[in-house]
């Protein structure tokens, strides 16, 4: 189920990192379907492909251009963006869902673990970001939206690295929100709780197993703790990025969009 119309981004380009994930693979139907062109990446080039069909199906006039990019690695990122702009032409934006989950309680840390999960989920962000702020620049229009989380608004017990991630990010969008809305280009992010997506039941598993209890068990536990009484489905997160890219969100700035079904406030 979509608000908006099938204008609300035509003539945009959208690119969109870590789309074979299930937030991100919702959110780039979700812009395909409302008239976006498209630029996705991932590390699953089977899914990238089967992902640019069903956008294309959702909208047969976007141009889905996919592009496999290790977004660790500076000279990768910097191809994904030449690619992208010589196939779709200026990117006016950027959905940073790139991300892995991992981590353990800090006496159990392991520091490659944790170099990982900072390298890809805050310092190539911030990297790739920086890239694509420059060509955003020349136009002097845009929107940048980063997938943080609500581990980067509040801490648990045993996420000492995934939680440093996603507080991080949360002080990148704040900070480079402030510069970049000069130059007419917004940043804001989205903290989602529990999403029903691969990374998310795994997530209730491994809560699970550190307590004791089955994933039934644990899934049962996490719902009973939000007041909506259900974790958000993916879809429902795209719906917000998508808002946020719009122009309907034009003095939405710096902002940190909490998805919880009311479990934070």
């Amino acid at each position: 189920m979509t608000i908006f119309s099938k204008d609300a981004l035509k003539e945009q380009h959208i690119l969109i990192t870590g789309a074979t994930g299930g937030i991100g693979y919702e959110t780039a139907k979700a812009c395909a379907a409302a008239g976006a062109h498209l630029t996705i990446t991932g590390r699953n080039e089977d899914k990238l492909s089967l992902l640019k069909g069903e956008c294309e199906e959702l909208n047969p006039l976007s141009n889905v251009f996919l592009f496999s990019a290790d977004l660790d690695d500076a000279d990768d990122r910097q191809s994904l963006i030449d690619a992208a702009i010589s196939e779709n032409g200026p990117i006016t934006g950027l959905v940073n869902g790139a991300g892995i989950a991992g981590g353990a309680s800090l006496d159990e840390l392991d520091e490659q673990d944790l170099r990982r999960i900072m390298e890809l989920n805050f310092t190539s962000t911030v990297l790739l970001t920086q890239a694509v702020y420059k060509e955003m620049r020349k136009t002097n229009r845009g929107a940048v939206v980063n997938v943080s989380s609500l581990s980067g608004l509040r801490g648990t017990a045993g996420n000492s690295a995934y939680a440093g991630s996603k507080f991080a990010l949360i002080g990148f969008t704040q900070s480079f929100a402030v510069e970049a809305i000069e130059h007419g280009i917004r940043v804001n992010a989205v903290c989602p709780g529990y999403v029903d997506t691969k990374m998310g039941r795994d997530s209730i598993e491994r809560k699970g197993e550190i307590s004791g209890r089955s994933y039934e068990e644990q899934l049962k536990a996490a719902k009973a703790g939000i007041p909506s009484g259900r974790i958000s489905t993916p879809e429902e997160v795209a719906q917000t990025i998508l808002f946020l890219l719009t122009n309907a969100a034009g003095n939405i700035v710096g902002e940190s969009i909490k998805i919880s079904g009311g479990s934070v406030m």
